[in-house]
């Protein structure tokens, strides 16, 4: 007689319920409010009061740009038509301030600097991540039906995210063809916390990574899954220290990969994933600039706007039976 083999019992799904769900669902309405993106503070600061420089002389301010950016971004507007829009808007509010055209857009965008509003405090906890965005190229359905080619350009965004407060920390955007792990000293850079704690998947997995990280925060504990074939870096025998990639990697044979991972917080760089994911569902997945370092102010104004939104309110919830 055959043995039958019994098939195993699928894991059942944990459902969670939003508890905050009224103060959230005021959160998303609010995303929508004019009011948000352009206040007294942008008004008040419109034009230009920086210091004297040789040439033409600013008229508009680095927030006037950046506001009109943002209001591109989160609406879904090419330059001209935010330019419309916020003449109407202050044709209606009887402001009388001047409006950067299309074209002082583009031109301020490839040299403003964007810096992202942080309200974390303490020592952080964060989460290294990256994805890519498009450029321009075949759309979707075409690739589906007749394969890719090499007019497909994308440009990938690398993020730290702080997975308690859901706050990017630090943002960088680079060409396709650089490694994730080429990206991690210029992220550490932007972080003004001290770091106890970084996760990252295994692409990550390598000698610069943590000799960034040592430098960074010598203290952290780094959690980022070694190799299927690795092998130790340092043997023990030596009288330096310890290396952190090779503990994990000796946890890892003694208890298992999946215990390691719960052990060290791993499951923490999954919240990385989320913030990528609304990123792309809030502002889409390409870049309408054509220029490298305006690609890059467009992916830091929505990481901005992302932040705005985040401080408004996020949904809270607890697992359910």
């Amino acid at each position: 007689m055959s043995k039958t083999t019994r098939k195993p019992r699928p894991r059942r799904k944990i459902r969670y319920h939003i508890w905050n769900w009224r103060s959230y669902d005021c959160a998303l309405v609010r995303r929508g409010s004019l009011t948000l993106w352009i206040d007294e503070k942008v008004l008040q600061h419109w034009r230009y009061q920086g210091p004297f420089q040789r040439g033409a002389q600013f008229r508009y301010s680095d927030l006037a740009i950046q506001c009109m950016l943002s209001l591109r971004e989160v609406f879904h507007l090419p330059n001209r038509a935010v330019e419309g829009l916020v003449r109407s808007l202050f044709a209606l509010l009887g402001v009388d301030l001047p409006v950067p055209d299309h074209t002082t857009l583009s031109r301020r965008g490839r040299r403003l600097q964007v810096r992202l509003p942080k309200k974390a405090c303490g020592p952080l906890h964060l989460a290294l991540d990256s994805s890519g965005l498009k450029v321009y190229g075949e759309g979707e359905w075409k690739v589906r039906q007749h394969g890719w080619s090499r007019r497909r350009t994308w440009r990938k965004l690398h993020l730290a995210v702080d997975p308690e407060r859901h706050e990017i920390q630090a943002a960088l955007l680079s060409p396709a063809g650089g490694h994730d792990a080429q990206a991690v000293p210029a992220l550490l850079a932007q972080v003004e916390r001290p770091i106890v704690h970084v996760a990252a998947d295994g692409a990550y997995d390598r000698r610069s990574v943590y000799q960034a990280l040592a430098r960074a925060s010598p203290e952290a504990a780094i959690a980022i899954p070694p190799r299927r074939d690795g092998r130790i870096w340092q043997q023990g025998n030596r009288h330096a220290p310890p290396l952190a990639r090779d503990e994990n990697l000796r946890f890892i044979r003694r208890h298992g990969r999946s215990c390691w991972k719960r052990q060290s917080g791993y499951h923490k760089r999954s919240l990385a994933e989320t913030a990528v994911f609304r990123l792309k569902t809030i502002f889409g997945d390409r870049l309408s600039a054509r220029r490298l370092d305006t690609q890059s102010t467009q992916a830091l104004i929505r990481c901005c706007a992302l932040h705005r939104m985040t401080h408004l309110g996020m949904p809270e919830s607890i697992p359910v039976a």
